[in-house]
C-alpha cells in the first residue's frame, strides 16, 4: 500500500460534482494538452514582448526551464494565436450552422432580467465609466474567446475528457482535500456579460476530513479501504473570485450544502468559473479603485447614519452600499452539464503536490499578459503562486484560507477545552493574589490618608496621595472587572465542555458573516423597465451632448428634466412610483433643511437658545413649587 494509492482512493470518494450553465464553452482539461497548444513569451520591463518557445514546440521541462530573465520581466503562455479573419468566419458560421442543426434552442444560454436593472443609476454611471476604460486598458482581444472555443471543441470531438488535479495536505489534524480545476479560457465578459475574460483559469474545492479514532488499530494494520473509511468530512470550501475566510465555508452538515452521497455538489458561474453552494444568478461586485477614497468616505457617513443617528435600523440589517462598485451577474444555474459521480460524465484525476516540477518550477502567467494594469484581463499564475510570485495563501495556507486555522478538530475538542479552563484558572488565580495585594495597599494609602487630613499644614501632601490613592482605585476596579470577564468565560467553556461531553450539536453557521446568496426571482419585472435600466446610461449621455449642442443656455434645466423623466419613467414601470414620491419628498427636505439653515442659521442659534432658557426655567420653576 502507497500513500499516492491511498490519496487517489481519499479523493475519489469525496470528489465534488460540478454543474455548469447552459452555454457554457470550457470545462477542465489537463495541462499537457493545453501546454501543447501554447507559445512561452516574456516581456522585459520596457521592452517587446520576446517569444521564447513557438507554438507546438513547448513541453512541461521547457517550462521550467531557468531562462535567466530580467529583473521586472514576466513570463507567460499564449494559448490563442491570431486566426485569419476568414478563417475565423469559416469557423464561426460553421459553429452557428452545427448548434443550430445539432443542439436543442433551450440549451443556449439566456441572460434574463439585466443586470443593471437590479441597481441604481450612480452604479450604472460606474459601470460605463468601467466598460469604456477597456478602450485604454490591456485587454484580450475580442476574437480571441471564439478561437479558443474551436480549438478546445476540436479537442473534445477527439476525445471527451474532463480532468482536475488533486492534492492531500494533513495539517494539525486535518486531512485536507483540494481539488484543482484548469480551465483553457474565462470568457465571463465576452459570453455572459461579466467583468473579464482572459486565458487559462485556475478553480478549486476544499475538503476538510478528521480521522475517526478508537478502533484499536494502527494505520500499517488496516487496508487501504478501512483507512478511507476512517475519514469522516466536515468542512466544504469553495474558491469564488479572489475571495477568502470564513464565508467561503460550510459545514458538512449544512443543507445549504448539496450533496450527492459523499459528494458535495458545486454550481459553477458560467464563463467566471467562480463555485457556489447553491444555484441560481449572483450579484458580483468589482470595486473600482480610483473611486476606493471616496468609498471610504461614503462608509463613514453611512456608519453615522445607521449607528450614531439609528436611522432605519443599524447598519447590519442594511443592504450593503455599492454606490462605488461595479455590479456583474456571475450565472450559476446548474442547467447545463454536470461533471461527476453519476452525472454520466466521469473525471480523471492527477495527484500533484509542492514537488510537482510544473506547479512549483514555473512562476509565470498561465496565458495572455494583456497589461492590464488591474489586472482583471490578465491570465492567473498557477495553483501554488500569484500573479507577483508569491505564495498563494490557499495553497501554503489551505486551513486559514477558509477560516479553519482557528477550529479544533471534534476530537481534540475536549482536550482543548480542558486547556483552556486549566488556563483560565492560573490566570484567575494569578489576579485574585494581584487584586489581594493592591487592596492592602489601597487600605494602607487611606490609613495615611486619614492621618494627614488631620494636620493642617499638610494639606499639599494630603493632595497628592489623594490623586495616587484614586488612580490606584481605578486600577484595582479594571482589575477586578477583567476577573469577573475571566470567571464567565470559565463558566462559559465549562459549560460548552458539558455540551461536548453530553454530544449536544454545535452551531454550524456562526462562523458565516456574509453570506453570498443567489439574486431573489424577478421574472415578473415590466420588460420596458428592464430596457430602460439597461439603456438609461446611453440616453442620458447622448441627451447630454444635444443639450449642450443645440440649448446650450438651458443646460441645466434640460439635465434635469431629462434625468428626472428617466428616472419617473423607470419607476412607474417598476411600479415603485409611490416610492419614488417618498424619496423625493424626503430629498427635498433635507435640502430644504440645509437652505434654511445657511440664511437663518444665527435666527435659529438664538431662537434654539431662547427655548432652552424657557425650559431651564419651567424646569427650576417647577423645583422651586415642591
Amino acid at each position: 500500500m502507497t500513500d499516492h494509492t491511498l490519496d487517489l482512493k481519499i479523493l475519489k470518494r469525496f470528489e465534488p460534482i460540478l454543474r455548469f450553465t447552459k452555454g457554457e464553452h470550457f470545462f477542465p482539461v489537463d495541462i499537457e494538452w493545453y501546454i501543447s497548444q501554447c507559445s512561452l513569451w516574456v516581456r522585459p520591463p520596457d521592452k517587446p514582448a520576446l517569444e521564447l518557445v513557438p507554438q507546438g514546440g513547448l513541453t512541461l521541462e521547457l517550462l521550467t526551464k531557468d531562462w535567466q530573465l530580467e529583473k521586472g520581466s514576466v513570463l507567460y503562455l499564449k494559448f490563442v494565436e491570431p486566426m485569419d479573419v476568414v478563417e475565423l468566419a469559416k469557423h464561426s458560421i460553421a459553429d452557428a450552422v452545427e448548434r443550430l442543426t445539432h443542439h436543442n434552442v433551450d440549451d443556449l444560454f439566456r441572460p434574463g432580467r439585466a443586470r443593471l436593472a437590479r441597481v441604481g443609476y450612480t452604479s450604472r454611471l460606474i459601470d460605463a465609466i468601467f466598460s469604456l476604460s477597456l478602450f485604454w486598458r490591456g485587454r484580450v482581444p475580442g476574437d480571441t474567446a471564439a478561437t479558443a472555443a474551436y480549438i478546445y471543441r476540436k479537442r473534445q470531438l477527439e476525445g471527451e475528457r474532463y480532468c482536475y488535479y488533486g492534492r492531500v495536505v494533513r495539517e494539525n489534524g486535518w486531512v485536507i482535500l483540494q481539488y484543482w480545476y484548469f480551465y483553457p479560457f474565462n470568457n465571463w465578459r465576452s459570453g455572459f456579460f461579466g467583468v473579464n475574460d482572459h486565458e487559462a483559469d485556475w478553480e478549486m474545492v476544499s475538503v476538510y476530513c478528521v480521522e475517526r479514532e478508537g478502533d484499536g488499530f494502527r494505520d500499517d494494520e488496516l487496508s487501504v479501504n478501512e483507512r478511507v473509511g476512517r475519514l469522516e468530512p466536515l468542512w466544504v470550501a469553495y474558491a469564488s473570485h479572489d475571495f477568502e475566510g470564513d464565508d467561503l465555508r460550510r459545514h458538512w452538515s449544512d443543507p445549504e450544502l448539496e450533496k450527492v452521497g459523499d459528494h458535495p455538489v458545486v454550481y459553477v458561474g458560467a464563463g467566471s468559473h467562480a463555485s457556489y453552494f447553491q444555484k441560481g444568478e449572483y450579484m458580483s461586485e468589482v470595486e473600482v479603485p480610483f473611486l476606493r477614497p471616496l468609498a471610504v468616505v461614503v462608509n463613514r457617513l453611512e456608519s453615522l447614519w445607521y449607528d450614531f443617528l439609528r436611522q432605519a435600523g443599524t447598519k447590519e440589517t442594511q443592504r450593503r452600499f455599492i454606490v462605488f462598485r461595479v455590479p456583474f451577474v456571475d450565472y450559476a444555474r446548474g442547467d447545463g452539464i454536470a461533471i461527476g459521480a453519476t452525472e454520466g460524465k466521469s473525471w480523471e484525476v492527477t495527484l500533484f503536490d509542492e514537488n510537482t516540477p510544473w506547479a512549483a518550477g514555473y512562476r509565470g502567467l498561465w496565458g495572455l499578459y494583456a497589461q492590464d494594469p488591474i489586472a482583471g484581463e490578465n491570465a492567473p499564475a498557477g495553483p501554488i503562486y500569484d500573479r507577483d510570485g508569491n505564495f498563494r495563501r490557499r495553497w501554503i495556507d489551505p486551513l486559514g484560507w477558509a477560516g479553519l486555522d482557528k477550529v479544533t478538530p471534534p476530537h481534540q475538542l475536549i482536550r482543548r477545552s480542558e486547556e483552556q479552563i486549566q488556563s483560565f484558572d492560573r490566570q484567575i488565580q494569578e489576579l485574585e493574589i494581584e487584586i489581594g495585594k493592591r487592596t492592602e495597599e489601597l487600605q494602607r494609602l487611606e490609613v495615611y490618608h486619614q492621618a494627614l487630613a488631620m494636620l493642617a499644614d499638610q494639606q499639599k501632601a494630603s493632595e497628592d496621595l489623594n490623586k495616587t490613592r484614586a488612580t490606584q482605585a481605578k486600577n484595582l476596579w479594571v482589575q477586578k472587572r477583567e476577573l469577573a470577564e475571566l470567571k464567565r468565560a470559565r463558566s462559559l467553556i465549562q459549560k460548552y465542555q458539558r455540551q461536548l461531553e453530553n454530544g449536544e450539536a454545535i452551531p454550524i453557521r456562526a462562523h458565516i458573516r456574509h453570506s453570498h446568496e443567489p439574486l431573489p426571482e424577478t421574472s415578473n419585472l415590466n420588460i420596458l423597465a428592464e430596457g430602460i435600466a439597461a439603456l438609461s446610461v446611453g440616453i442620458l449621455l447622448i441627451g447630454v451632448v444635444f443639450l449642450w449642442w443645440f440649448e446650450r443656455p438651458y443646460f441645466l434645466i434640460g439635465l434635469a428634466a431629462l434625468i428626472g423623466g428617466l428616472v419617473f419613467i423607470e419607476a412607474s414601470f417598476r411600479g415603485q412610483f409611490a416610492r419614488l414620491i417618498n424619496s423625493l419628498s424626503i430629498g427635498l427636505a433635507i435640502v430644504s433643511s440645509f437652505v434654511l439653515l445657511f440664511h437663518f442659521f444665527w435666527q435659529i442659534v438664538l431662537a434654539a437658545v431662547f427655548f432652552a432658557g424657557l425650559f431651564l426655567l419651567w424646569q427650576n420653576l417647577r423645583e422651586l413649587r415642591r
